[in-house]
């Protein structure tokens, strides 16, 4: 059974080009792009049901479960801020998480909109 579970972490993990997976004792981390959402999705519902809240520290991940809390670092700033996952997205494929405003502007420049971060679970 142990090995099945193993198995499907590891497709999953393929599947997901390097997405933050459980592997029975520690969680994965990884790198990627992240963007932001704000102002018009403030106050509407989120996948999880909560309502957005551009000024919480909150993300977007596709997989990932709700609830998670992930620490973010900014390459370029070196900057860090920890998360949580209430929403699905980004659907970009080339970004992992959609990070909300404050959270983005906490380690860098929404002006940008978009960043190459580090990321890995931490809880």
């Amino acid at each position: 059974m142990k090995s099945v579970i193993t198995f499907v972490l590891l497709i999953g993990f393929i599947a997901f080009g390097g997405a933050a997976l459980y592997n029975g004792t520690t969680w994965l981390s990884g790198s990627g792009k992240a963007s932001w959402y704000g102002d018009k999705f403030h106050g509407k519902k989120t996948a999880s049901g909560e309502k957005y809240d551009m000024h919480d520290f909150t993300a977007a991940h596709k997989t990932l479960p709700f609830g998670t809390k992930v620490k973010i670092t900014n390459h370029r700033t070196g900057k860090s801020v920890v998360v949580e996952v209430n929403d699905r997205g980004p659907f970009v494929k080339s970004r992992q998480f959609d990070l909300s405003k404050a959270a983005f502007n906490e380690i860098g420049d929404v002006n940008r909109g978009i960043m190459s971060i580090d990321y890995e679970v931490v809880n």
